[in-house]
């Protein structure tokens, strides 16, 4: 495959002058004993980015076919991101909420646009937007619905991933995230993915919300049923509960469609949004709701230091509106037919199956082949970046600026690999 043939430099370090540069071994042995061993990443130290491609400190190239779980919607460092946040450093950074700040209010109404929603709840992390979710309904449930005090229940799926917080982990069903980190948060109730009639029996007057990701992206792009979306949103208006989805991974452009649950023509009430929202320079999340829904917040209830801060607001809205235009969900959808195209010819070469929704695919290889993390390895000395899910399952998730070339050679680099 072809790549850049320069990438930005890498701006010297303060001590360059009086140390020779470490290489990418030596500096993935310095890690370990100064960084909790929380992740265990591909061994690749990215020292510049640019597009669709990422550079390491000895200056091979790589395809990056992950986009930071989505974060990278857009790819490393747009143009037009980067001037939007070079323009806002110039001018002011963080405010805190203690005071108004010149970039918020346009933010917010964009948002409420983009999305068809009334207000905005601007956070920093997806965890911090699905925490805040979680509190704005069981709020929503004592103010509104009349649940009694400390009652309020909220229904998730199985194979869930909303973030890792304490409370977030005490409803996932992986034992990995979960294990260890008890007692848990009470109040939720588990159901199957995509099964409308256990969601229905779970559902009673104490619910609070059902809180689901419209495409299961950690659990390798479960994509469910037709109609199963448009049966939440009718369960959960026939309830008189909120219908709340988890659109961090699967919104802003990744399926075809500004958001996943559009595939259905769904509204929910409650919208969670991250990731691509902060095209991948700040960390920029949002709780964006019906106006009854995030009224029920007082000053002082909730809050957050750097959440709406200028800067998160400045790029925010750049990314707004690049999708604003829609051509990144237009090119997600079509280079999404490249994917498939190019998977299909890999069904019974090492694939045993996918399933893929836009530009993202959750890719099933032959156990005999190896694990999802022996294909990522092996994927890596084919310059392609992608991460695996559990087994032998790994994410494609590439920035939607990829173009149908690039996104071949992708293939046909797993292709070898598999052959091989």
């Amino acid at each position: 495959m072809t790549a850049p043939t320069r990438l930005p430099s890498a701006s010297a370090a303060p001590e360059a002058a009086s140390q020779a540069p470490r290489s990418s071994a030596e500096l993935i042995r310095a890690e370990a004993p100064v960084l909790a061993h929380n992740y265990h990443p591909l061994p690749v130290v990215v020292a510049r980015a640019e597009g669709v491609w990422v550079e390491d400190v000895e200056g091979r190239r790589y395809l990056d076919m992950l986009a930071g779980y989505s974060a990278l919607n857009f790819g490393h460092r747009h143009p037009a991101l980067i001037e939007a946040a070079h323009r806002q450093l110039d001018q002011v950074t963080l405010t805190s909420r203690a005071f108004h700040s010149d970039r918020l209010a346009g933010f917010a109404e964009e948002l409420a646009a983009l999305t068809g929603l009334d207000m905005v709840l601007p956070m920093n992390t997806g965890a911090e937007a699905v925490e805040s979710g979680i509190k704005v309904a069981r709020k929503w449930a004592y103010d509104v619905k009349g649940v009694a005090p400390d009652r309020a229940t909220i229904v998730v799926a199985a194979d869930n991933f909303h973030g890792r917080t304490t409370t977030l982990v005490s409803f996932s069903t992986d034992p990995t995230a979960r294990a260890g980190y008890g007692p848990y948060t009470p109040g939720f109730r588990i159901v199957p993915y995509n099964d409308l009639a256990a969601l229905e029996a779970a559902v009673d007057e104490t619910t609070a919300a059902v809180l689901i990701e419209p495409i299961q992206g950690e659990a390798g792009v479960i994509i469910p049923d037709d109609g199963y979306l448009t049966g939440v949103r009718e369960l959960t208006r026939r309830a008189g509960c909120l219908f709340i989805a988890d659109e961090i991974q699967s919104g802003l452009g990744r399926t075809g469609r500004t958001l996943a649950v559009e595939h259905e023509g769904v509204v929910p009430d409650v919208l969670l949004l991250g990731k691509a929202l902060g095209g991948g320079i700040v960390p920029v999340s949002a709780v964006v709701a019906r106006r009854e829904v995030l009224e029920v917040l007082h000053p002082g209830e909730h809050g957050s230091t750097f959440g709406g801060n200028p800067l998160a607001a400045a790029v925010g809205s750049a990314v707004i509106g690049l999708l604003a235009t829609g051509e990144y969900q237009r090119r997600a959808a079509e280079l999404g037919e490249v994917l498939r195209t190019g998977l299909d010819g890999l069904a019974g070469k090492g694939v045993t199956g996918y399933r893929a929704r836009g530009l993202w695919a959750g890719v099933d290889i032959d156990p005999a082949l190896g694990t999802g993390r022996e294909i990522s390895e092996r994927l890596l000395h084919e310059g392609v970046l992608v991460k695996d899910t559990h087994g032998s399952t790994i994410r494609l998730a590439p920035p939607l600026t990829i173009t149908a070339e690039e996104l071949t050679s992708a293939v046909e680099a797993l292709g070898r690999v598999l052959s091989k």
